[in-house]
């Protein structure tokens, strides 16, 4: 029932213990290069392609569903609704790929420096 509550205490607790722990680091003079925006990069990309992935699957699954069900209403039509469906999911499957090339370009063009 509080579930959406505790999970925003939590990530404020991890991003204001992340701070305090990197700020501890730079006074000793043993941070490294990373910023403050490495570990950032790994999530962006983590949530972004989970979330793209999670709405090309329901994207994917309710087009298929209405073709279906187009093409049980008109069974004469059902080349056209299949070859229409075939071109939708291949524009609804492009939302994952171009997630994809994003993350790649986070985790790799703008790498995390080891500390």
């Amino acid at each position: 029932m509080h579930y959406p509550i505790t999970v925003v205490i939590v990530l404020v607790g991890i991003l204001a213990l992340n701070g305090v722990a990197w700020a501890a680091e730079q006074a000793a003079g043993t941070g490294g290069g990373g910023g403050l925006l490495g570990p950032f990069y790994v999530l962006a990309a983590g949530i972004g392609m989970a979330i793209a992935s999670g709405l090309c699957a329901l994207g994917q699954g309710k087009a298929i569903a209405g073709a279906v069900d187009a093409m049980a209403r008109q069974p004469s039509l059902a080349g056209r609704i299949q070859t229409a469906m075939i071109i939708g999911l291949a524009l609804i499957e492009s939302l994952a790929l171009y997630m994809f090339v994003i993350a790649a370009i986070l985790l790799f063009v703008a790498p995390i420096k080891p500390m």
